[in-house]
């Protein structure tokens, strides 16, 4: 993927020094856009070997709203492994924390609950929200049945109110969905972009999203397009960001998905690559 490629050879030619939140230093530009169209191959990256099990289960665990990470846990996905509520753990450096945060379940009101809860007070990941919220994600596959050149068929999952609770707060804070002569166009915003380890597996998440929702309207695939904020480099991954760049990018793959009824009953295994190959593996410690 090109635009991706070209997003990181930007980023160690013109970015500047930046400090961050995790102790570990950044080279960071102001601003960058992905743009992929899904008819030349699904974009996962082959310039290192991406696991797309992981993308697809946390994309079930989106779609589903579940905040316990011991969901993901149980399907071999560590992704979020080192995060946990602030409210329960509060945020450290420490080895002491760090090991308290690794042992929580407990996410607080992260991504998947809001696009399934938006404005409902939370309470805890084995309880039932408190008042009623709106179900952004439902909202936004009925109105792409019912009327698909909306032009607001938007999710959000940045609520201020709830950043306090969360885990995390969302790095993709929306996306927004377009249709343009039968096509089907997904369009994200990310306001802080880890271009190493994040960006490949953000790319390949909402390809996948694309891709269901598709299939849920009977659309053809259009593009994908992210409009990136902070995006950066972490200090210690440059030296294997390198190496990816030297790297001769290979043919994409294809993406097939068995026994589709409806998004709401997809489950990460439906979702098969097909013809694959990629680069060997780079390991890029995550900072948190």
């Amino acid at each position: 993927m090109e635009s991706y490629l070209n997003i990181i050879k930007k980023i160690l030619k013109k970015g500047e020094l930046k400090h961050s939140r995790t102790e570990v230093g950044t080279i960071a530009i102001a601003g960058a856009m992905f743009e992929h169209d899904m008819t030349n191959g699904f974009p996962l990256l082959t310039t290192k070997k991406v696991p797309f099990r992981l993308v697809a289960s946390e994309l079930e665990f989106f779609i589903k709203g579940i905040t316990d990470k011991q969901w993901l846990i149980e399907r071999n996905n560590h992704i979020w492994d080192e995060w946990c509520s602030p409210k329960i753990i509060p945020y450290g450096h420490d080895q002491e924390t760090k090991t308290k945060m690794m042992e929580e379940r407990e996410l607080g009101p992260i991504y998947g609950w809001q696009w399934r809860n938006f404005g409902a007070k939370y309470v805890s990941h084995n309880q039932q929200p408190e008042g009623k919220g709106i179900d952004q994600f439902k909202k936004l596959v009925e109105k792409l049945k019912e009327n698909p050149l909306d032009r607001r068929m938007i999710v959000s999952a940045w609520n201020p109110l709830d950043i306090p609770n969360m885990a995390l707060p969302p790095c993709h804070y929306g996306f927004q969905v377009t249709v343009i002569n039968g096509r089907l166009n997904l369009l994200w915003n990310q306001r802080s972009v880890d271009s190493a380890l994040g960006l490949p597996f953000n790319i390949a998440s909402y390809a996948l999203l694309l891709h269901l929702l598709a299939k849920e309207a009977g659309l053809k695939e259009g593009k994908l397009i992210g409009f990136l904020g902070d995006t950066h480099v972490y200090e210690n991954h440059v030296e294997g960001l390198k190496e990816q760049l030297s790297r001769e990018p290979k043919t994409l793959p294809k993406i097939k998905t068995e026994n589709f009824t409806s998004i709401f009953n997809w489950k990460y295994t439906d979702s098969i690559i097909e013809n694959y190959e990629a680069h060997s593996r780079i390991k890029f410690e995550i900072a948190v």
